[in-house]
């Protein structure tokens, strides 16, 4: 590799002290590929906390500070791979690739997994060492520490940004994931977000959902509704005192932790308000139990939570919501597996162009169908009494309903829309971006084309009906996508022609 982009100081008149530096070593073992990822990450970001704190002392503000993320390298000169089956754990040409690592600790299973398949499938060692990529010193504090900038810069007079590397947003795009990404110095990337876009992330969640990223679970549920969080919340604590169940904890907002036994909280402090999308956890081993988001109403929430869940590489997620029925044979209460999208949102036009089709994934649809028929005790033929498969539009207007009807009834009728909601074709295309597998099962809470708006007397009495029912399916199809192999979930039709290495 040469010289690293950022050894020179950006400005040479301040001298810059750096954390020791780790040159690339070669590994054939991925756990300890990992465990020296570990080290360098801990040892680079205790350096910087450190020298912040000395800073705050009033001690080392003469020059710069600086440390590096770690990386992962890989070079073949052969498109050979051992198994041609799999969606991912190989490069896509000859060549370097490489990506930049952060919280290794957390990743710990997801990177032996990934760096495991890579050397597997090229038969070479992987190159672990420094990259030239520095950590922002706001991201050397995790788990909600806050670096207290502004105390630091009263106290010395000095930007803080002249001592320590901020935040750089040029660096936080998601160019790979989107497939605009160029390479600068030749090598492809291992992943499609780096290390920076990652921390990005983990701080948001925490921000958002008022839970570290280190509760979230692999298989995710998403809703608009608090009442159907309310319903996971007394599911999760049965579930929890069932010790058939495989579950171990469960977390609320503010890291309330709640383990198998005990009959009160052990840890957190419950936040005197709810965050804008709380998140609750349902927590296996390894992560393998279940997440649960309020994401709250409209597509700008829906893909604000989908952007920053991503990064921790979830085996699958599903939206869990409340549609307009829009044909006349529908009824309340029936349920909708999309098997197609009307992207009318608008949130992700920028990043993937509305032409780009959003296919249903048989694993996870199959699982939906198969929930629904377990839970509701229809099944085959029966089971289109209550409920229907096709269409659903998404849309940027809550208020749709005072629109031009003649318009609407047009294009809805056009696109074979059976559903109208404001957040699956969002979460649908955010999933295929980010090759998340991805699902829709909605209920019909109205059907406004048809006299029936939502009223509170009737949605009160639809929502004690409906909403348990509603949400066991949900859990159930996770499980059943639990005991999937995740070679068959994470399938093929999510990859592009020159796709990252890591799943």
């Amino acid at each position: 590799m040469s010289e690293p982009l950022y050894r020179t100081p950006a400005q040479p008149s301040r001298p810059v002290r750096y954390a020791p530096e780790r040159p690339l070593e070669a590994f054939s073992d991925a756990e300890k590929a990992v465990d020296r990822l570990i080290e360098i990450f801990e040892d680079n970001t205790a350096f910087l906390r450190a020298a912040f704190q000395n800073v705050l002392d009033g001690d080392g503000a003469e020059g710069r500070v600086r440390a590096f993320y770690p990386q992962v390298q890989i070079v073949t000169d052969s498109h050979a791979r051992l198994d041609s089956r799999l969606a991912y754990g190989f490069v896509s040409r000859p060549g370097g690739h490489a990506t930049t690592i952060t919280r290794p600790d957390l990743f710990r299973s997801y990177l032996i997994d990934q760096i495991s398949l890579l050397i597997r499938n090229h038969e070479v060692p992987v190159m672990v060492g420094e990259s030239d990529m520095p950590i922002p010193l706001h991201f050397a504090f995790y788990d909600g520490t806050h670096v207290e900038g502004g105390a630091a810069a009263a106290q010395l007079n000095v930007p803080l940004a002249d001592i320590f590397d901020l935040p750089d947003l040029s660096v936080m795009d998601d160019a790979i994931a989107n497939g605009t990404y160029e390479p600068a110095n030749g090598l492809l990337p291992l992943a499609s977000f780096t290390a920076p876009r990652v921390d990005y992330s983990l701080h948001r969640l925490q921000h958002y959902t008022a839970t570290a990223a280190e509760h979230f679970q692999n298989y995710v549920l998403f809703t608009n509704y608090q009442f159907y969080i309310d319903e996971f919340c007394q599911m999760a604590r049965n579930l929890l005192a069932d010790p058939r169940s495989g579950y171990e904890a469960f977390v609320e907002p503010g890291n309330v932790l709640t383990r198998r036994g005990e009959s009160a909280p052990s840890q957190g402090n419950a936040p005197a308000k709810l965050p804008q999308m709380p998140a609750y956890h349902l927590k296996r081993p390894d992560h393998g139990g279940i997440t649960m988001v309020n994401i709250g109403v409209g597509p700008s929430n829906a893909k604000t939570i989908t952007d920053h869940v991503a990064v921790l590489r979830p085996h699958v997620w599903l939206m869990l919501g409340h549609c307009a029925g829009l044909r006349n044979s529908q009824t309340l209460g029936d349920y909708v597996l999309a098997h197609g999208y009307v992207r009318e949102d608008n949130v992700l036009n920028q990043d993937l162009p509305t032409w780009v089709p959003i296919p249903p994934l048989a694993e996870v649809q199959v699982a939906l169908e198969d929930a629904v028929a377990e839970i509701t005790g229809y099944d085959g033929y029966d089971l289109k009494q209550i409920m229907r498969t096709g269409t659903v539009a998404s849309i940027d207007n809550r208020n749709w309903e005072l629109w031009d009807q003649k318009g609407l009834v047009r294009r809805f009728s056009q696109s074979r829309a059976i559903a109208l909601d404001m957040e699956s074709a969002t979460i649908a295309a955010n999933g295929f971006r980010f090759r998340v597998p991805y699902g829709t099962l909605l209920c019909v809470s109205d059907k406004p084309l048809h006299g029936e708006l939502k009223l509170p007397g009737m949605a009160t009495e639809f929502y004690k009906r409906q909403v348990a029912q509603h949400l066991e399916i949900g859990i159930r199809a996770l499980e059943k996508l639990r005991d999937m192999p995740s070679e068959r979930l994470h399938s093929r039709k999510l990859r592009s022609f020159a796709e990252t290495a890591f799943q």
